[in-house]
């Protein structure tokens, strides 16, 4: 570990009124109302106790004012209490500004003071007072400040009709509101109107860090358990909340702002809530850079930040753990956390979670920031400031602690130190023996393999060998990292490569879990011309121009697309082939019916028939049964796709017809077959019957039969009567012929190609009729064939037929 030191800095004999200050602190003064100015010349102690007010101690950069016995101080004489002391201006370090500051005093009753320090007039001068809230009834109970904005917390006191104050609505009668203010040269402070940010919440503690504000529950007090148990995260720069809680390390939703109601904010996440046991917030601290640092009741310290996402950094011992009452401090120096407890100190590395040192202080103290030197430590104690020093073992320079300290350190010592400082807490609490699990005891034992091989891969992937897993890992961070700091060009080459690399993952699964494909169907959502052309890349889709696709894919990844869950699936998660059918249809719709002449293909594929055949796999060939939910055939599966698209009507009976001949299923073909005769598609008609006539003896038959039928209803066949009788089976009578045209001569009377759709026979295949050909409304009535006395009709079309 490091070895670090208190150095002393000041014995606050260089602040005005050095020794009453001390008094304070030793005597009257709880630390957590002392507030320290940027730059750590200002000590401002808020007094509550036995009486309210505030006292202000300075340190002067030239001697002859600090000795100057007219200094004017910032001293407060109202008797209403203090809520905090904000600075406007902390953001400006030049030195042009290190002479001069203001702040803000607020007060419970909504007044705030507004005073600036310039050393060159001799201390603090009062430059206004306004009235913070609208309502001069409103108190104010927590305030901070961001870049240009005063944001606060208020009670509104319940109205005289309302319920009693232990109702939920009176828990809920505070608001955040929020007011631009500019300080302007001339010394006066220019304020906006008051804006409500939030209304109707509980009790919050308002906490800006960077252009970020969190609202944390109350620590003191508590407010409804279901409320406590989630913070909010308010970016009033791009108007929207974010919900989080502490036993979750994503945020629960990201809301916009333009909904100020708490009541409407949150409820859908209260029933979540109550079901999980989140640690309390023992005490947090602001990072400057939007994050926030938080200590939780369970010893973690954990890191929430700015994109919301809440990560673990240091879990303290059993024995270390905050109780109640306990006085904690703990501050962000750049890659190094400070964490004081009572007395012990900690130095720890946030990027690893590895302990750097660990002190006993004299005293209690505060932890804060330096913004001159905010690379190292600084501790405000009863008895001065002090910064904390790292001396280094092989000089006599003294450096500071800090993010230097962590670069002088090898990385490849670091991780596989912490690997094994990690493993003994681990293997300590669950070891039965009392004696104590050392480092070097694991190292050389032997009895532990777990940290051994994880150090291994670490050292592996330092030294440049293949690091498997963690290559992995750090190769995906640095995708995160190019996302962010990219252009748009390169943010699209990123997210097109990523998308391609996940669709190829996922399609090469043996087995796609529910999550897994949830997850699929938000990539095609989300990027769907990435996931389209990611999609023929893992198909390794040809197209070769003469209307049909070839696949070089294996066998498995097929297997992947073309199986149907067995498990019931919401309706926005689609199947893996009804998911290809969306996007294939949306960019080459043409593509459609070759693709799914392909999909069956694969399906029947020898390699992959056998291992259908040996697996649980819910598909039969190609021509047999459909039997069950899971054995439904690919074509039907398509058509529910097409069924679903909002397209014109011409289209998609175009694409039906197709995807009904592509199956090669005899009632499909006899289907696609009604579809193109109730839309007088002649010529397409008897090329269908000509091209699938010669599938079978039995298809033949009911082709035949059918145009038959037709030719009776009307006379738009006749130029084809001549294709009819080449059709014609060679068992078929004439007999059985002359009994068909009798039986299906039209009525005057009769729409019958109305009626003819309701008489339908099932196809001898036995399946039921598609709802696709449901869907077809009936044609205009075409006149039909004019009457002839029963013997002449039956001689003429014999005579004309044979």
């Amino acid at each position: 570990m490091a070895r670090s030191e208190l150095e002393p800095l000041s014995d606050f004999g260089d602040f005005t009124r050095g020794k009453e200050l001390t008094e304070i602190l030793k005597l009257t003064c709880n630390l957590s109302n002392v507030r320290l100015s940027p730059d750590g010349r200002h000590i401002h102690v808020i007094l509550r106790k036995p009486k309210v007010g505030l006292v202000t101690f300075d340190k002067y950069e030239r001697l002859q004012l600090a000795q100057n016995q007219k200094k004017l101080d910032l001293r407060s004489t109202r008797t209403v209490p203090i809520v905090d002391v904000v600075y406007l201006d902390y953001n400006k370090i030049s030195s042009s500004s290190r002479e001069t500051a203001t702040v803000a005093v607020i007060y419970e009753d909504g007044k705030a003071e507004f005073w600036r320090f310039q050393e060159c007039k001799a201390g603090w001068h009062l430059l206004q007072t306004s009235d913070l809230c609208n309502s001069p009834r409103a108190r104010v109970v927590s305030v901070c400040a961001c870049p240009n904005l005063i944001i606060w917390c208020e009670e509104r006191p319940p109205s005289e009709s309302s319920p009693a104050l232990s109702s939920t609505r009176n828990k809920l009668r505070y608001c955040v509101c929020r007011r631009d203010f500019e300080v302007e040269e001339a010394g006066a402070v220019s304020l906006g109107g008051v804006k409500i940010a939030l209304h109707n919440n509980p009790k919050f503690s308002v906490v800006s860090s960077g252009d970020c504000v969190h609202l944390l529950p109350d620590l003191k007090v508590k407010p409804l358990l279901s409320i406590s148990k989630f913070f909010l995260s308010w970016s009033p720069r791009h108007d929207s909340f974010t919900v989080s809680a502490t036993c979750q390390n994503t945020p629960l939703k990201k809301l916009s702002a333009k909904e100020s109601d708490f009541k409407r904010l949150v409820p859908d996440y209260l029933g979540y809530l109550s079901t999980l046991d989140p640690p309390e917030i023992f005490d947090f601290s602001p990072t400057g850079c939007g994050g926030l640092l938080l200590l939780l009741s369970t010893g973690w310290v954990c890191f929430l930040q700015k994109d919301g996402v809440l990560r673990q950094v240091f879990k303290l011992e059993d024995n270390c753990l905050v109780k109640f009452g306990t006085h904690t401090s703990l501050c962000m120096y750049q890659d190094t956390l400070a964490l004081l407890i009572g007395q012990n100190l900690r130095l720890i590395d946030v990027n690893c979670g590895r302990e750097l040192d660990k002190l006993t202080l004299k005293r209690e103290g505060i932890l804060f920031v330096n913004r001159a030197e905010k690379w190292s430590p600084h501790l405000l104690t009863e008895t001065g400031l002090f910064m904390l020093l790292n001396k280094e073992t092989d000089s006599n320079k003294v450096k500071p602690c800090g993010f230097s300290t962590t670069e002088s350190i090898d990385p490849g010592a670091l991780l596989v130190e912490s690997v094994f400082e990690e493993a003994c807490k681990y293997y300590q609490q669950r070891s039965l023996s009392s004696t104590q699990l050392t480092v070097d005891k694991l190292k050389k034992g032997g009895r532990f393999q777990a940290p051994i091989s994880l150090a291994s891969i670490l050292r592996s992937y330092l030294l440049r060998q293949k690091g498997a897993e963690l290559k992995c890992l750090v190769t995906l961070e640095e995708v995160k990292g190019s996302l962010v700091r990219g252009s748009a060009k390169e943010v699209e080459a990123v997210c097109e490569t990523l998308v391609e690399k996940e669709v190829a993952r996922l399609l090469s699964s043996s087995e796609l879990e529910q999550e897994a494909l949830l997850y699929l169907n938000s990539i095609f959502s989300t990027f769907p011309s990435q996931a389209w052309r990611a999609a023929q890349a893992a198909l390794q889709l040809h197209y070769n121009g003469e209307c049909s696709l070839s696949s070089r894919a294996s066998a498995d990844v097929w297997k992947t697309v073309l199986t149907k869950p067995t498990s019931s699936t919401p309706l926005a998660n689609l199947p893996v082939f009804e998911l290809l059918c969306h996007s294939v249809f949306h960019f080459q719709p043409s593509w459609l019916p070759t693709f799914l002449e392909l999909a069956q293909q694969q399906q029947g594929s020898t390699g992959l028939g056998l291992s259908l055949a040996s697996s649980s796999w819910g598909f039969s060939s190609a021509r047999g049964g459909e039997g069950g939910e899971n054995n439904v055939p690919l074509y039907k599966r398509a058509l529910c796709v097409l069924s679903s698209l909002s397209i014109e009507r011409a289209q998609q009976q175009d694409l039906e017809v197709e995807l009904l001949l592509v199956s090669g299923r005899p009632n499909a073909i006899l289907q696609a077959l009604r579809i193109l005769m109730a839309t007088q598609q002649w010529e397409k008609v008897t090329q269908v019957a000509q091209k699938f006539c010669k599938q079978s003896p039995l298809l033949n038959k009911e082709i035949f039969t059918t145009l038959l039928c037709e030719v009776a209803h009307h006379r738009d066949l006749d130029p084809y009567l001549d294709l009819l009788w080449v059709l014609c089976p060679e068992d078929l009578t004439v007999t059985t012929i002359l009994n068909l045209v009798l039986k299906n001569l039209p009525s005057p009377n009769i729409n019958h190609r109305a009626a003819e759709t309701s008489a339908e026979k099932s196809p001898s295949e036995g399946d039921q009729a598609e709802p696709a050909l449901r869907r077809h409304p009936p044609v205009a009535v075409v006149p039909p064939r004019p009457h002839l006395p029963a013997t002449l009709g039956l001689c003429s079309l014999f005579f004309m037929t044979f």
